[in-house]
């Protein structure tokens, strides 16, 4: 029976709309598609009271809210039963988005011990003491080129923090923190919280044991045979963006982050979900 020109006019609209919709509903969720992702990382010198420490490390959220009050983000995090939880940076885009951070600290603190170092953003932003003190009035400790000494069955580790090199021209450099500790702490193993991951080569030469960074958001489209096709500054092919990389006796881990990018094309990912990181420290061989 032949089909009438305006029912197949009908049905090749249905069928150019259900593709833009399913189109949008596929970037929808490469953009927002919050995924949980679990990793052991090995640590050159990580005492055995460590072993098998859980982190959870965020970074790049860029003002981003996964429900109110950050609800599901917290909810996800929780579930992890995380021992500490690292923000290294880019949390907030705009001024405007600093009513945004007391709930999300006071939700990550209750949840476990919670350290924060800022990213480019903040910097970007301005008036880093408000956005510093919002964080640290709520229960997250900031670490500005400055250091704790953790404790975990009966061993010690050092976690030190940088602040972001958009910072003071005059600010502390990660070689005089990596010193000031090693002349407190001789031969403590030590952790790195830094927001640029394009950097690891810079804190490996230090002499940290692990870095947790951020900042290329997994080289925003993830293609085959690639680390991601953007680096952090519009590079083609860049490296260290997402997973566990090493240098000598250094190991970085660099996250996807947990919000959407601003560069080089703003809001876009692909095959490249937002990342809760779960991090397992395990003693390298």
């Amino acid at each position: 029976m032949k089909i009438k020109k305006p029912l197949r006019a009908l049905g090749a609209a249905l069928g150019v709309t259900a593709c833009i919709l399913g189109g949008a509903a596929f970037l929808n969720w490469q953009f927002w598609g919050l995924e949980v992702t679990h990793t052991q990382v090995p640590v050159s010198g990580l005492p055995q009271g460590f072993e098998g420490m859980r982190v959870v490390h965020l970074s790049d959220l860029h003002g981003h809210q996964y429900g109110e009050n950050h609800r599901d983000l917290l909810e996800q995090i929780a579930a992890q039963s995380p021992e500490l939880i690292a923000l290294t940076g880019d949390i907030i885009d705009q001024a405007s988005q600093r009513g945004t951070l007391p709930a999300l600290a006071r939700g990550l603190s209750a949840i476990a011990p919670t350290y924060f170092v800022t990213g480019n953003h903040e910097w970007a932003v301005g008036d880093i003491r408000q956005t510093k003190a919002l964080l640290a009035e709520n229960g997250v400790t900031v670490l500005s080129n400055q250091y704790v000494v953790l404790e975990r069955n009966g061993d010690q580790v050092v976690l030190a923090g940088v602040d972001d090199a958009n910072g003071y021209a005059d600010q502390k450099t990660p070689q005089e923190l990596y010193e000031e500790i090693q002349q407190d702490h001789p031969g403590l193993c030590t952790l790195l919280l830094a927001h640029r991951n394009n950097y690891f080569d810079r804190y490996a030469a230090c002499g940290y044991a692990l870095v947790l960074s951020g900042h290329a958001h997994g080289g925003l489209v993830r293609l085959p045979f690639t680390d991601g096709v953007f680096g952090s500054g519009g590079d083609l092919f860049p490296t260290w963006t997402a997973g566990v990389y090493t240098l000598g006796e250094s190991t970085l881990y660099a996250t996807r982050g947990v919000g959407n990018n601003t560069t080089p094309i703003p809001g876009f990912r692909l095959f490249n979900l937002p990342e809760i990181s779960v991090v397992e420290l395990v003693a390298k061989p």
